[in-house]
């Protein structure tokens, strides 16, 4: 199945030691509800700035393959290059045209939506297990949300609703343009009530 179900939430919830309006709040902002396109695939946003930091880690110049990718390959976060829905899976696949490990592991996926390059954290010993969990289900997604929160020492933040500090770990620097804090906690708050 690939949908959660309420007891699933509560699962999650256990292990978190919150309530289930914040996982649910965090899975409405991250992913607007669901894990998963209308044609099957995962939901996934791919970012050419992580892709340019992945391709330096290994070595490989940016700079060479930006004519003809600047789409997806620029060295500082530029949200006007998402195309949302099924075009981002048409730019993580140009990106493993030039490198499959750095292209997959600068995509977050899923309902939660975790980088690829957070697989270690959200529990998988490898990236291709990680990828190959968020394509299974929405259950092991929630999964891999849960490692992820917990490895990242965030379940406390969770817990005391404080979601500025949340979503400066989660989203990044760049929440507050974003107001994902805002949003989490206009979230919770349709969920607890």
């Amino acid at each position: 199945m690939k949908t959660l179900t309420e007891q699933n939430y509560k699962e999650a919830a256990a292990l978190l030691k919150t309530d289930v309006a914040t996982v649910k709040a965090v899975r409405e902002v991250e992913s607007s509800g669901s894990g998963f396109l209308s044609s099957g695939e995962v939901k996934i946003l791919f970012e050419g700035h992580i892709f340019w930091s992945e391709l330096k880690k290994r070595g490989i110049d940016p700079n060479k393959y930006i004519s003809g990718n600047e789409n997806i390959l620029y060295p500082k976060w530029d949200k006007s290059k998402y195309k949302g829905g099924q075009a981002e899976h048409s730019r993580l696949q140009q990106a493993v045209k030039i490198n499959r490990e750095a292209a997959l592991k600068s995509a977050s996926y899923g309902l939660f939506q975790i980088m690829g390059f957070n697989y270690k954290l959200a529990g998988f010993p490898d990236l291709q297990g990680f990828i190959n969990a968020m394509l299974e289900s929405e259950g092991e997604q929630l999964k891999a949300f849960v490692n992820f929160v917990i490895n990242s020492g965030l379940a406390d933040e969770l817990r005391r609703k404080d979601w500025q500090s949340f979503a400066k770990v989660y989203n990044g620097p760049g929440y507050k343009a974003n107001k994902y804090d805002e949003k989490l906690a206009k979230a919770y708050k349709k969920f607890s009530n």
